[in-house]
């Protein structure tokens, strides 16, 4: 219930108003089809044990209930986790038959198993797969099926309220009038939840429109009546004049509940995250035979280049229903005639330019190096323009379900600081968030430039971008880090940004109910 005191802030007891967190979380169904019977006088007895990975080892996170005689088992028991998009968070889902009331699974038979990335589940929102035993063959027939719905009530609603012949406060002016929003807390207590504005110097304000989580209004119960008290009175005025009516009134002049679409909301709808990534190749990166270039593949394997592509990669790809990604090169000569090029496929395919995974990337990255010739400059516009496109004709299915990541990875300054500035305004308006991963020990300012967490960026024709899009990190930072430590810092803002443009263009999940 909210309440809007007309006698001042309830004093005693009133909790105060803190910052609002929101936790996304997620709920996994998990249903088996055709499980192996392991009982000799009756069918299975199966329950499912989820473990997560910590640190390379299973531990056992929850387990269902037990489904008795059943071979096509769906359990009532849920798995919630925590769901962090920056994360590889790796499942593994085990069904046992249930052989004794003891908890130890190793005195329980095997019926399979299936693992994955709790992204894969979110991104498809409802998967299908065989199981599997220990030495990975096929657990005969079986198979599970996982789906996932988000928890977070994410619905918020908007007020508009102004206020009439309030009372006279200050001797000698106006009022400054505001309002508070109170709750009863669950210890019996008011709690605040919103404060608007004070505006000064008037007996008839009206505020801002203003919106609230319903959770927090109403801790997201729609049948919880809400108070609001249209007349505000004055106690002690009420009991020294026989006349009294009231102190002025409070006008409720819209009320809207929508829904807060949240990033995840966006994935379990069907929006596709669609993965490029652009590699620097000019001279400046040094011959990739000698062990000091950044190019050079070292005995492990990788170099900064595989590093940056792997940390952002691994996380992208459970996004992409068929982890095709074109993988673009800029800043070399090309055989045959050995022409410059500042966008060309590192598969030499042009007209298919796509890499299978992750895999596929790093394939045709280390496959490329010695066919062409390192040269310059370093010009970014060239590769933005190139997904840009393929962001604009996206927007003309008028539905959130695609959005573009252009990884670039670079040694350098930028060369073409003017067209790339401009580039980035225009793709600002379009589906299309940039990555922007430093490697080396240049100097980076351009690059912090480019990213607008300070200041909005503006085109040289002073044209500004209507959303900051570009995440810079230096990998420099991250050489003595854990591998995860990069792929939280360069996607800690892209779901933001991916829910801010849909919003900002009143698309909804494409799967998405009413509120």
């Amino acid at each position: 219930m909210a309440h809007i005191p007309s006698g001042g802030a309830p004093a005693a007891g009133a909790a105060p108003m803190g910052p609002q967190y929101c936790v996304c979380k997620v709920e996994l169904s998990v249903s088996g089809q055709n499980l192996l019977d392991r009982d000799v006088t009756s069918k299975s007895d199966p329950f499912c044990v989820l473990f997560t990975e910590n640190n390379g080892r299973w531990i056992e996170y929850d387990r269902t209930e037990t489904a008795i005689n059943n071979l096509n088992p769906a359990f009532s028991k849920k798995f919630v986790l925590d769901y962090h998009f920056e994360e590889v968070q790796k499942l593994k889902f085990a069904l046992f038959d249930q052989d004794k009331s003891s908890m130890r699974l190793d005195e329980h038979d095997f019926l399979g198993q299936f693992s994955c990335s709790l992204g894969t589940i979110v991104s498809s929102k409802k998967i299908t797969r065989p199981l599997l035993l220990l030495n990975d063959k096929p657990a005969g027939k079986g198979l599970i099926t996982i789906a996932a719905q988000e928890l977070s009530d994410n619905r918020v609603i908007t007020l508009s309220l102004a206020g009439r012949r309030l009372d006279k406060k200050d001797l000698f002016g106006k009022s400054d009038p505001f309002l508070e929003f109170y709750k009863p807390g669950d210890d019996g207590k008011w709690m605040l939840v919103h404060r608007t504005e004070v505006i000064k110097y008037t007996l008839d304000p009206v505020w801002k429109p203003f919106t609230v989580p319903l959770v927090s209004l109403c801790d997201g119960d729609m049948e919880k009546p809400i108070q609001l008290e249209f007349e505000c009175i004055n106690p002690k005025k009420q009991r020294k004049k026989k006349n009294y009516k009231n102190s002025g009134i409070i006008i409720l002049r819209s009320c809207k509940i929508n829904r807060d679409y949240s990033f995840l909301d966006y994935i379990l709808g069907g929006c596709q995250l669609m993965f490029t990534v652009g590699i620097d190749f000019t001279a400046s990166n040094g011959n990739p035979l000698d062990p000091s270039s950044l190019h050079y593949i070292n005995p492990m394997g990788t170099n900064e280049y595989l590093s940056a592509i792997w940390a952002v990669g691994q996380i992208i790809q459970d996004y992409d229903s068929d982890k095709m990604f074109p993988a673009l090169g800029f800043g070399a000569q090309l055989p045959p005639d050995w022409k410059v090029s500042h966008e060309f496929a590192i598969n030499f395919n042009p007209t298919n330019p796509f890499c299978s995974g992750v895999d596929g990337i790093a394939q045709a990255y280390s496959a490329c190096l010695p066919h062409i010739r390192f040269y310059g400059p370093t010009n970014f516009s060239p590769i933005v323009n190139h997904v840009a496109r393929f962001a604009a004709q996206a927007t003309q299915q008028r539905t959130a379900t695609q959005y573009f990541i252009l990884l670039i990875i670079t040694d350098g300054v930028i060369s073409d600081m003017e067209e790339t500035r401009h580039a980035v305004v225009q793709a600002s308006k379009l589906p299309m968030s940039i990555i922007i991963v430093g490697v080396g020990n240049a100097d980076f300012a351009a690059m912090e430039f480019l990213d607008g967490d300070s200041r909005m960026l503006r085109s040289h024709t002073g044209e500004e971008a209507a959303r900051d899009i570009v995440q810079f990190v230096p990998f420099r930072e991250f050489r003595n880090a854990a591998k995860e430590t990069l792929a939280k810092a360069v996607l800690a803002e892209l779901p933001q940004q991916v829910v801010q443009y849909f919003k900002h263009k009143n698309l909804p999940p494409t799967n998405s109910e009413p509120a």
